[in-house]
């Protein structure tokens, strides 16, 4: 119990130390473009309503979980496929370091070209930029599956999808794990810049018309709105990974009380 309340406190404590410096420093502030954190917080629960946030929110959260979720299942498909064989690996490898190289948000006008201005295209930005931590950490933790461990699973005659499933990803869900966790970042970044082009609604869009008609504080709080976003869904995606990854940590610990 002393533990638990340890790490709440460490957890806590930064944010709050962070909080009350925003609040100190912008307390006396007559800059229209740094207004003070109580205005802030103020204007939130006037801008947020429940009407808004179905409008904006809700379709953002949409968008989002749909791109991430199409980058997390093609990542880990390719991701397997190009790790298990070491001819595929060689050929696919000029051409994902050069797709890597280029940055998502330039890639919006062209999706715009073949995907229109609704959801598709704003889901497709986000799967373009998702997919690479996914795919990238998959195929290394493919690479990296203990070989005696590949070589015992055939003697026992776990071959097939059996040994996919019980042997290469298992193996490899810890790195699996950790792209999906760099994608979740990058997803957020990628749903507010492709909600900033021809767009109707969402977190991102909302955020440009409070600053093109100088809502300066109703911006600030759309900022605070995304920054919320994110710390929920990290939180979930921590939960589940623990969940998932309970062998993982479990084994983890073990090693580290017998050292």
């Amino acid at each position: 119990m002393k533990r638990l309340a340890l790490r709440l406190f460490f957890v806590v404590a930064l944010p709050a130390l962070l909080v009350a410096a925003w609040w100190l420093t912008s307390d006396d502030s007559t800059d229209v473009y740094w207004p003070p954190l109580r205005t802030i917080l103020t204007t939130f629960p006037d801008v947020w309503t429940g009407e808004r946030l179905r409008a904006d929110v809700l379709p953002s959260v949409l968008r989002l979980l749909a791109g991430y979720a199409a980058a997390a299942v093609g990542g880990v498909a390719l991701g397997t496929v190009i790790g298990s064989y070491r001819r595929v690996r060689a050929v696919c490898e000029p051409v994902l370091e050069f797709l890597r190289a280029v940055p998502p948000p330039v890639l919006v006008p062209v999706v715009m070209l073949f995907a229109g201005i609704g959801d598709s295209m704003k889901i497709a930005v986000i799967a373009s930029g998702c997919v690479w931590p996914v795919l990238l950490n998959t195929v290394e933790g493919v690479r990296a599956v203990d070989p005696v461990m590949s070589q015992t699973a055939r003697s026992y005659g776990i071959t097939g999808m059996a040994r996919l499933r019980d042997v290469v990803l298992r193996s490899a869900s810890p790195q699996i794990f950790a792209g999906l966790r760099q994608a979740l970042s990058i997803g957020i970044i990628l749903m507010v810049i492709s909600e900033m082009f021809a767009a109707s609604n969402g977190i991102g869009f909302t955020i440009v018309q409070f600053q093109r008609g100088f809502a300066i504080p109703d911006m600030w709080t759309g900022i605070l709105v995304l920054g919320l976003l994110g710390f929920l869904l990290s939180l979930v995606f921590h939960l589940v990974e623990r969940r998932v990854l309970a062998w993982y940590h479990g084994l983890r610990a073990a090693s580290r009380r017998s050292s």
